[in-house]
């Protein structure tokens, strides 16, 4: 795979270093030493430069992303949704049920696999590089890099948390305020490597927003918005309002009736594409089981257009 860039340089950045300019266009450190280990991977005007080259207005600096690595996942037929698709990145609806990555006990049910044989059978070199991250259970969207220079430069966009991500989730009752902000740490709960527990004393910082927007049969959908992106954080936050997710087999393990997964779908997903600066905003629909509890006049889709207040 090469992935080929063209930057006309401006009397703006007359004079700027190419790492500089690079730098300003969202390309990671890790991304300039890529780029700096292989002698075509930086062209100014259409010749080999050093990253430490001066650029001048009316000069082309060209950026080669070439990778033809190849995983050794182990290819798979799973299904999964192709939300959106482009040279650089996909945005990927994950069914409840299939974790991200392969693990000791789970070697080949995974969203990994799944994308290894959908390139496979492309012919097309792949190595799984997911900038979000979903439990096995949870269903919905999360954005996988097709090359290195995207995955770091995606990395960089959620450290400064510029990619906005939107939750539904099902509680029972009446959430009580029907909207506001959660803010409390969040640790480990003592040497377990999954539970999640609210620290004060040796937690991070963890801050969920929330706002019901709907009720039905008992139940509440609420719209959540992080802006910390901490282990398990939406399922411990609303537990310690007292609305733990329904099907929530470690936090709410006595209300599984409904259904047999925690509640929680990653209904949107909004950034800036890290390559061509263009706005994207993605939505995927509430599966079935989560749709079953919660009926919606047209396509599944609540009426969300309102921000979470944050």
């Amino acid at each position: 795979m090469t992935r080929i860039l063209h930057y006309p340089v401006s009397e703006v950045n007359e004079g700027r270093m190419a790492a500089r300019y690079l730098r300003e266009l969202g390309f990671s450190r890790r991304n300039l030493t890529w780029l700096k280990a292989d002698p075509q991977g930086v062209l100014l005007n259409d010749e080999p430069a050093h990253l430490n080259a001066r650029l001048h207005s009316g000069d082309i600096l060209t950026i080669k992303i070439r990778e033809d690595e190849m995983s050794s996942l182990t290819p798979v037929d799973l299904p999964f949704g192709i939300i959106y698709e482009d040279d650089d990145l996909m945005v990927i609806d994950k069914p409840a049920g299939i974790p991200l990555h392969p693990s000791l006990h789970n070697v080949d049910n995974t969203l990994a696999n799944a994308l290894a044989w959908y390139f496979k059978c492309r012919q097309e070199p792949f190595v799984f590089r997911c900038s979000n991250r979903l439990d096995r259970d949870t269903s919905g969207l999360t954005i996988v890099s097709k090359h290195r220079v995207a995955a770091g430069m995606l990395s960089e966009m959620g450290v400064r948390r510029e990619i906005v991500r939107e939750y539904l989730a099902i509680v029972r009752g009446h959430v009580t305020p029907p909207s506001g902000t959660i803010d409390a740490p969040i640790g480990r709960v003592g040497d377990s490597i999954i539970e999640r527990r609210i620290d004060p004393e040796n937690g991070e910082r963890a801050v969920t927003h929330y706002k019901v927007v709907k009720e039905h049969n008992g139940l509440s959908l609420v719209l959540l918005n992080l802006e910390t992106g901490r282990t398990h954080q939406i399922r411990v936050h609303m537990k310690h309002i007292g609305f733990p997710l329904i099907g929530d087999h470690l936090y709410n393990p006595d209300d599984r009736t409904l259904i047999s997964r925690q509640a929680l779908h990653a209904f949107r997903l909004s950034f800036i594409h890290p390559l061509t600066g263009t706005a994207l905003s993605f939505t995927a629909p509430l599966p079935e089981d989560m749709a079953e509890l919660m009926p919606f006049e047209t396509d599944n889709r609540p009426n969300v257009n309102s921000t979470v207040p944050q």
